[in-house]
C-alpha cells in the first residue's frame, strides 16, 4: 500500500468517514466528480495526500486519437499545464468528526491494487463509513426530487439504506468503480454505501432525420438529494442553502429553455413529452425529521429519568 499512496498528513478525528467521487463512467450530472469538488471548496478542505497514478492509466489507445491521453496546453512553445489522471485526498472537519474526500479518475488498469489502496487506507484510519457517489442518466422529471439508487457492502446496512428512501439496486452488467469497490469492501468487512442519482436526460426524435437531446451536465437538484442523505448518514450538518438555491435556478433555466425550443420546433413535442414523463413519475421524498424527532424525544425522556433519580 505504501507504494500507491502519498500521504502528507493523517487525520486524527475520533469519528472519520470517507466520501469517494471519480471522473468516471457513472458520472451523470457530475454527481461523482462535481459534487465532491464542490464539497472541498465549500468546506475549505485541506489536501492531505494522493493515490499515485503509476500503473493505473493508459496513455493512448491506437485509433482513438485523444480518448484517454492527458491534455497539455502550450504557450509560445512552452508547456503551461498538463491535465493528467490524478486521485487527490482532502480532509474537512475537526478532532471530533472528520471527512476524507477523494476526487479521482476511474482507473483503466489494475483495479485490484487501486481498490486495495483505498480500502487499506480506510482500515488503517478506522473509517466508520465509506460513501461512493455516482450519477445515471434517465427519463425523469427535471422539476421533481431526484430518485436515488443505493448499493451496500454488508447485510447489516440494509435497514439504514431503506431509511434513506433509496431504491436498492438490482443492476446486472458492467461494473463501475463504485460497484467494484463495494464488493471488495464487503469482503474486508468494511462499510461501503453507494448513492447513484438518476439525472434527467431526454431524446426528442424528429422522423428519419434524427432528433435532439437534452441532459443536465451539472445537476444541482441531484447534488441536493445526495447531500440531504450524506448529512443524515455522516452527521455532517452541511448547509444546504446554496444547493437549494442552485436547484431552484436550474429548474427555472430548464423550463425557460424547454419553452424556447418548444416554440421554435413544436413538431418535437418537447413539452408534451415532459408532461407525460412527469405524470407517470412517482416522487420519493427523503425526510429524516420523523426519526430525528423520535431520537430527540428519547433523549429528553432519558434525561428526565436521570433527573428523577
Amino acid at each position: 500500500m505504501a507504494d500507491e499512496l502519498d500521504i502528507q498528513a493523517a487525520p486524527h478525528s475520533s469519528e472519520l468517514n470517507m466520501i469517494l467521487g471519480w471522473r468516471q463512467w457513472a458520472d451523470a450530472g457530475s454527481v461523482s466528480s462535481g459534487l465532491p469538488q464542490y464539497l472541498v471548496q465549500q468546506t475549505k478542505a485541506q489536501k492531505i495526500g494522493a493515490i499515485r497514478p503509476d500503473g493505473f492509466y493508459i496513455f493512448q489507445v491506437p485509433g482513438t486519437h485523444d480518448l484517454v491521453r492527458p491534455v497539455v496546453k502550450f504557450e509560445q512553445g512552452l508547456p503551461k499545464t498538463l491535465q493528467a489522471s490524478q486521485n487527490e485526498l482532502y480532509f474537512a472537519g475537526n478532532d471530533e468528526r472528520g471527512t476524507v474526500i477523494l476526487i479521482g479518475d476511474e482507473p483503466h488498469l489494475d483495479i485490484e491494487r487501486y481498490c486495495t489502496a483505498i480500502l487499506d487506507l480506510a482500515k488503517r484510519w478506522s473509517v466508520r463509513k465509506i460513501i461512493g457517489l455516482g450519477g445515471i442518466y434517465g427519463e425523469v422529471p427535471f422539476d421533481k426530487e431526484r430518485l436515488i439508487t443505493g448499493i451496500y457492502s454488508l447485510p447489516a446496512l440494509k435497514d439504514e439504506m431503506v431509511r434513506l428512501a433509496v431504491s436498492l439496486s438490482d443492476y446486472e452488467g458492467g461494473a463501475s468503480i463504485g460497484s467494484y469497490l463495494c464488493k471488495r469492501a464487503g469482503e474486508m468487512s468494511l462499510s461501503y454505501q453507494g448513492l447513484y442519482a438518476l439525472v434527467p436526460a431526454y431524446e426528442f426524435t424528429e422522423g428519419e432525420e434524427g432528433g435532439n437531446s437534452l441532459r443536465l451536465e451539472n445537476d444541482f437538484s441531484a447534488w441536493l438529494s445526495v447531500m440531504q442523505r450524506l448529512n443524515y448518514l455522516l452527521k455532517l450538518d452541511f448547509d444546504l442553502t446554496d444547493l437549494e438555491a442552485r436547484s431552484r435556478e436550474l429548474v427555472e433555466v430548464v423550463n425557460s429553455k424547454v419553452d424556447e425550443v418548444d416554440q421554435a420546433a413544436p413538431q418535437l413535442g418537447i413539452r408534451e413529452t415532459l408532461n407525460r414523463i412527469s405524470s407517470s413519475f412517482t416522487e420519493v421524498t427523503f425526510n429524516p425529521l420523523d426519526e430525528v424527532w423520535e431520537e430527540e424525544l428519547k433523549r429528553l425522556m432519558d434525561k428526565f429519568d436521570l433527573d428523577d433519580q
